[in-house]
């Protein structure tokens, strides 16, 4: 089954009737079609498929000459809420097209190949990005993770177990990639529009931006919307209000990046003044000292307005992830020496599980494939199929060259 085939064969699994989107949560029903997918495709190409204890996939090439440190390619499968079909599974596809095409060259590795999908990646469930990588590198304990909650309140713990996975309570175990993974390249569609404006179908990543996730819960007095006089309230809308102009206007200030994307707000009543309103910050800059810089900032001009507005703030940060930056010997040859010249080698702000490997110390790369409109985390997001082949034949010669 070639690319089309796959990306043809996947697209209907999570996808929204109504907005075109995809809903792929994980640990979920969904989730499971997902992994019987890659089963069947791991299956079609005589891969052994080896998971974790809480969903990871991996779906190995390893002929009996095949040994030493693995090269390890894939990337995602679950989206944000209502996300774009490309942002993870691109990279997941692209690998195991890779493999039929390395077969179709005749090439045997002479060190194993390994195809990975790793869960939770975007953190729309519990809300820590790249969940599962950091389980899988250690870089998050299960003993830190186990009591995360989604927006149901189910644990994370229950919802592993439900899925048919299992930790039981070992605050002790490590991922399966756990000192067996030499290299890992991750192929994955821009999220902005660099290689739109080079004319390149492919790029190779030099970092990743520092970012985090931080969440602001303003309190204030729950009252009637009609007979309490505006003077006399409490009102943390107002607060949140102020706060999400603040971000926009210091994120743009700094030339960095702050969004406030999601907001839950109780009673959540219409002719009701909000007792509490929790609020997420998305934060991104090109150093981690200017997006705690950014972040003080906000934090500093919301604390002031609450005490305006007789309300309180409190600010959680939920999931920060330092600056990364790629092994630039591994990015140089792989942007080196194609038919179609230098592939570019570019930043980007989007975190992404080679991040987390990077900073677990193995050897990382990323391939982007170009987005025509730049669009991501929406159903607009797109790649044109002639450059997802294009992305295909890179990482084929990427791991062509590493796992010979």
């Amino acid at each position: 089954m070639g690319f089309e085939e796959m990306w043809a064969d996947l697209a209907p699994i999570g996808r929204s009737a109504t907005s075109g989107g995809y809903f792929r949560q994980p640990w979920t029903s969904t989730d499971a079609e997902l992994r019987a997918w890659f089963a069947e495709q791991a299956g079609a190409r005589d891969l052994h498929v080896e998971p974790d204890l809480v969903g990871n996939l991996v779906a190995w090439w390893q002929p009996p000459a095949a040994e030493g440190p693995a090269v390890l390619t894939g990337s995602h499968l679950d989206s944000v809420l209502d996300g774009g079909a490309f942002d993870g599974p691109l990279g997941v596809v692209s690998a195991f097209a890779a493999v039929d095409l390395l077969r179709s060259r005749g090439f045997v590795p002479t060190r194993p190949i390994g195809v990975a999908a790793f869960v939770e990646e975007e953190g729309s469930r519990f809300g820590l990005a790249c969940l599962g990588s950091r389980l899988a590198t250690g870089a998050t304990t299960w003993e830190q993770a186990r009591d995360l909650r989604d927006r149901d309140g189910v644990r994370l713990r229950d919802a592993v177990e439900a899925a048919g996975f299992g930790v039981a309570d070992d605050p002790t175990w490590r991922g399966l990639f756990d000192g067996r993974i030499g290299c890992y390249v991750e192929l994955h569609v821009e999220q902005g529009r660099d290689l739109v404006d080079r004319g390149a179908a492919v790029g190779v990543a030099s970092g990743i931006w520092p970012h985090g996730r931080y969440r602001f819960d303003f309190t204030g007095e729950a009252n009637h919307a009609g007979t309490t006089r505006m003077e006399d309230r409490r009102d943390p809308m107002l607060s949140y209000a102020m706060t999400a102009l603040a971000a926009n206007k210091q994120a743009r200030l700094a030339d960095a990046r702050a969004t406030f994307g999601r907001v839950h707000v109780e009673p959540n009543g219409t002719n009701a003044v909000p007792s509490r309103v929790t609020a997420w910050l998305d934060a991104r800059a090109d150093t981690e000292e200017e997006v705690a810089s950014l972040v003080d900032a906000v934090t500093r001009q919301a604390t002031e307005r609450a005490g305006r507005d007789g309300t309180t703030l409190e600010v959680t940060a939920e999931s920060v992830s330092g600056l990364v930056s790629f092994d630039p010997d591994l990015a140089a040859r792989i942007a080196a020496d194609h038919a179609e010249g230098d592939w570019p080698i570019i930043p980007t702000a989007a975190g992404h599980d080679a991040g987390i490997l990077s900073a677990a110390g193995v050897p990382t790369a990323m391939l982007f494939v170009r987005n025509p409109t730049g669009v991501s985390h929406s159903p607009e997001e797109h790649a044109a199929t002639a450059d997802c082949l294009v992305g295909v034949s890179a990482l084929a010669d990427t791991l062509e060259r590493l796992a010979s």
